[in-house]
């Protein structure tokens, strides 16, 4: 079992940046790779960022790729993601989510929210122009 709580958002000005925290618990932590998602209101739960168990492999899609950074602290139980160059289309609620994966894939990390097995609360990002 794995708790999730997300922080860092709030208001920022547009080509702002921000870092979202999310602190886990639970001692299988490393066993899981971590995962960023966005919902704006009226739209689909979005893939934002993602992170093997390694902390070696990164994915992102082309809509943050070079702005936003995921980062994985195991013997803090924490993933961070730095945003920088932010526009009014990244406000969103983002929600940390994780994944139990098996030893034997150490860079593998779904870009899929059916794939993960927890969801934090959420932290809202607002973006204004």
């Amino acid at each position: 079992q794995v708790q999730l709580v997300e922080s860092g958002g709030g208001l920022v000005q547009a080509g702002g940046s921000r870092r979202l925290s999310c602190q886990a618990s639970g001692r299988t932590f490393s066993r899981n790779a971590m995962g960023w998602f966005r919902q704006a209101p009226g739209k689909e739960r979005e893939f934002v960022a993602a992170i093997g168990r390694s902390g070696t492999t990164t994915y992102y899609p082309d809509s943050v790729k070079g702005r936003f950074t995921i980062s994985r602290d195991d013997a803090a139980n924490t993933i961070d993601l730095q945003m920088i160059s932010l526009n009014p289309e990244d406000t969103a609620v983002y929600y940390c989510a994780a994944k139990s994966v098996e030893y034997a894939y150490p860079d593998y990390a779904s870009t899929k929210s059916r794939d993960y097995d927890y969801w934090g609360q959420g932290t809202q990002v607002t973006v204004s122009s």
